[in-house]
């Protein structure tokens, strides 16, 4: 089963890129972050048109998660939202069942500028997520977080490390936060296969940075235990962010063994 997220930066605006990309790839299930679309907007046609059924969480000009399966998969909502903030409204988690793995879909808080009460949020929802993720590691599931983390775990993972020292993506307390997470028993799919490599999912529109290939590595897949032994590939579809209007992400992708 091939699994993908992708920061799409407006699934309406970007959608003939998002639809190009689901044509080319074929990837099972798509997890996609950033809609920036009302729930009422999302382009459901056109997704089901392209051979996916979809469940999504939208907000209306900011944020917004969604999961697509290929028709014929099947997809079961199991929650929308983090537990431990009833005032918090931003569409940002989006839980799925899929073959009996459970996804999360996630679309962590930026958090800049730091230190802010942005920053502020992002720790709090940092928290809120390690409480969730602890009952899903525990659970005996076989299960998955995916999505736009806004962190760049370690100088690996950013074009120029000591730019970035005090920006909300790269600032230790994230970066601990991050691994605390991992630490409760998920492992990073990417670095799983490829400790070393450089390589970097999000390029700035500014200063030619994808050009310059001057990039940050944000988007991540925790995987449990168990399914650890069953991936096969990770990939960044690098290509889709040359494309024109294209998002400033790139798809990012895992395959596992059925």
């Amino acid at each position: 089963m091939k699994i993908a997220t992708y920061n799409v930066n407006g699934v309406n605006g970007r959608l003939p890129v998002l639809l190009k990309w689901l044509a080319e790839t074929q990837p099972d299930v798509v997890c996609l972050q950033e809609l920036k679309a009302p729930q009422e907007k999302f382009p459901l046609s056109a997704i089901n048109e392209a051979g996916y059924d979809a469940i999504w969480h939208g907000q209306k000009s900011w944020n917004g998660v969604a999961v697509l399966a290929k028709q014929g998969i099947g997809m079961e909502e199991r929650r929308r939202g983090l537990d431990g903030d009833d005032d918090d409204l931003q569409s940002r988690y989006l839980e799925v069942m899929v073959r009996e793995t459970v996804i999360g879909c996630i679309y962590l808080p930026n958090g800049n500028p730091a230190p802010g009460p942005k920053f502020d949020y992002k720790m709090r929802w940092f928290e809120r997520l390690a409480a969730h993720s602890e009952m899903l590691i525990t659970s005996g599931k076989p299960a998955m977080l995916v999505g736009d983390f806004n962190v760049m775990p370690t100088e690996k993972d950013v074009y120029k490390p000591e730019k970035w020292v005090d920006d909300a993506l790269f600032r230790p307390e994230v970066r601990a936060a991050f691994f605390d997470l991992v630490n409760q028993g998920w492992t990073d799919a990417l670095r799983h296969l490829y400790p070393d490599e450089t390589i970097y999912t999000f390029w700035d529109y500014f200063r030619q940075a994808f050009q310059r290939n001057a990039g940050l590595r944000i988007d991540h897949f925790l995987l449990s235990e168990d399914l650890v032994p069953k991936l096969k590939e990770v990939q960044v579809d690098k290509f889709v962010r040359g494309w024109e209007k294209t998002s400033d992400h790139a798809p990012v992708w895992i395959e596992l063994e059925d």
